[in-house]
């Protein structure tokens, strides 16, 4: 069996790890609210924790795809 060259995505998966400042996590209701106060720390620390909380659903299911393609690699490999 030929093995696939996992380099490619690999390298755009870090460049969007690396790149979290581009992502604009605001829903429209929050930035109007946010954009309408003076201190901008806030909007800020709104858009970092929407970006944290958006993390964590991405990575469980990651995890869940790992596991089930270990699990059948691991049963390719035994028949």
């Amino acid at each position: 069996m030929k093995e696939r060259n996992l380099t490619y995505p690999i390298f755009i998966l870090l460049i969007l790890l690396l790149m979290p400042d581009l992502a604009e996590a605001q829903c429209a209701m929050c930035r109007a609210v946010l954009e309408s106060e003076a201190d901008q720390s806030a909007a800020e620390g709104i858009n970092d924790g929407i970006l944290y909380l958006m993390i964590f659903p991405y990575l469980l299911i990651g995890g869940v795809g790992y596991f089930i393609y270990r699990s059948r690699r691991n049963k390719r490999k035994t028949s």
